[in-house]
């Protein structure tokens, strides 16, 4: 499989970031899963068009964009870039959970539930 890597020494404007929770979430999620990354992609899904994905991958597709963060790998599906470019990744606590959160500057709807969204 091919990708390309991205270098924050060249490339300014990254295409999706971490927080610094995220960034320590998915390290400790990742430090038991040897050789896994974490990878963001799309589907067509809900009332509104769009759902994240996220998921723990063994190797990357074709395409796949790599970014580093310390010790985590984040892989992320070309097809899905003009949807998420400028994402923040962030982990919240609502209550006594800790839940995922895609910050997304595209996103012109969501829909009630917050399981899909839109972008113009």
């Amino acid at each position: 499989m091919s990708a390309t890597t991205f270098d924050p020494s060249v490339d300014l404007a990254q295409p999706v970031t971490l927080t610094q929770a995220a960034e320590q979430y998915f390290a400790k999620k990742l430090a038991s899963q040897a050789d896994k990354l974490i990878r963001v992609s799309t589907k067509v899904s809900g009332c509104t068009g769009f759902a994240y994905v996220l998921d723990m991958v063994e190797s990357i597709e074709d395409g796949d964009q790599l970014l580093h963060f310390g010790d985590v790998t984040v892989a992320v599906d070309m097809k899905a870039m003009d949807l998420i470019k400028g994402t923040e990744i962030d982990l919240v606590q609502e209550g006594i959970n800790h839940v995922i959160k895609f910050n997304n500057p595209n996103v012109v709807a969501e829909c009630g539930c917050g399981e899909s969204f839109s972008v113009s």
